[in-house]
């Protein structure tokens, strides 16, 4: 028997002895039995506060040295992504705490079978007050077995581009380079397109931009190309190259495409090459061309129809044969 069927049991005794000595008109052993019950439950309850207390100090000093030992593990393995390093810690933390609540209540005499079969069925029915919460769970498990993309990883998702920062059980932040931070939920992670570009540690930069139709791409390509010289950032392997990738109505587009080893710097050296390019092509003296149009008359009829067309606006003759009368 459990401690409670102990106490029911002792609590049913106690009531009976009580009817009968009243029965009898015994005040005084009534009052005698009430006192030592008195004595007998407050030393029961105390003990069992102690030992609860006990068990508590005894339980959270072992979790609290358990959880600093698997955080310095964590902290020097490399082999653990640290999205996966947050959920096992929270996993832990989550199971631990919930260990320690149930024996600290078994030690008062609570029956912990009783509450968690309890417990579980009001689970179920928070579980459907809470489906996108578990599905968001599961979402993030997912990512962190299946690796789309890790803590750290520079990634586009929905047009934003940023860095991953932390990956939790129900979202996913992004920092973006305006020290904004995205928060998504880990649903839409897994269900929307990703670009992840960090997962293959080098990464190729495009560089586009445009010439006039009378200048010579070789010519752009021999000004372009030295810019990239004694630069460690860029790899010689692939090699870079300027190719020409269309021709638009004003210019003739050509991109400038090299791999860079560290894709975290891929924005600023996006950014500094451009600039770049606009410089080189500037001192080679190679027309950079806008947007514009130009208009041909149809030799000279267009000039005259138009002239025509603004005489008859004015009310003057239309006559193309009329002659000026002579002086």
């Amino acid at each position: 028997m459990d401690q409670a069927t102990n106490l029911a049991q002792d609590f049913g005794e106690f009531v009976i002895d009580v009817i009968r000595y009243a029965r009898a008109g015994d005040w005084q052993a009534i009052e005698k039995l009430v006192y030592e019950g008195a004595i007998v439950a407050g030393g029961n309850i105390l003990a069992n506060v102690v030992e609860a207390l006990l068990y508590l100090v005894i339980l959270f000093t072992i979790y609290r040295l358990v959880d600093r030992a698997l955080a310095r593990i964590f902290d020097h393995s490399s082999r653990i992504d640290a999205g996966v390093q947050g959920l096992l810690m929270k996993s832990f933390r989550v199971i631990a705490i919930t260990f320690i609540i149930a024996m600290v209540l078994s030690s008062l005499g609570v029956n912990v079978t009783a509450l968690v079969a309890g417990l579980s069925i009001a689970g179920i029915a928070v579980g459907f007050a809470a489906r996108d919460s578990l599905e968001n769970f599961i979402a993030g498990v997912t990512i962190l077995m299946d690796k789309p993309f890790k803590v750290g990883d520079y990634i586009v998702i929905k047009d934003h581009y940023g860095q991953v920062h932390e990956i939790t059980l129900r979202s996913t932040r992004i920092r973006s380079v305006r020290n904004e931070v995205l928060v998504l939920p880990n649903t839409e992670m897994i269900t929307q397109e990703v670009v992840n570009h960090t997962k293959q540690n080098t990464l190729r930069i495009d560089i586009e931009f445009g010439i006039a139709y009378k200048e010579y791409p070789q010519e752009a390509r021999e000004a372009v190309l030295p810019i990239l010289e004694d630069d460690d950032r860029i790899l010689t392997r692939p090699e870079p190259s300027v190719v020409v990738t269309g021709m638009a109505d004003s210019a003739v587009t050509m991109t400038l495409r090299f791999f860079i080893r560290e894709p975290s710097e891929e924005v600023p050296m996006r950014w500094e090459y451009t600039e770049k390019v606009r410089e080189a092509l500037r001192e080679a003296d190679i027309e950079i061309p806008f947007p514009h149009r130009q208009l041909f008359l149809d030799e000279a009829r267009g000039l005259h129809d138009s002239t025509l067309f603004n005489k008859q606006e004015n009310g003057t003759s239309t006559n193309p044969s009329a002659e000026e009368p002579d002086a």
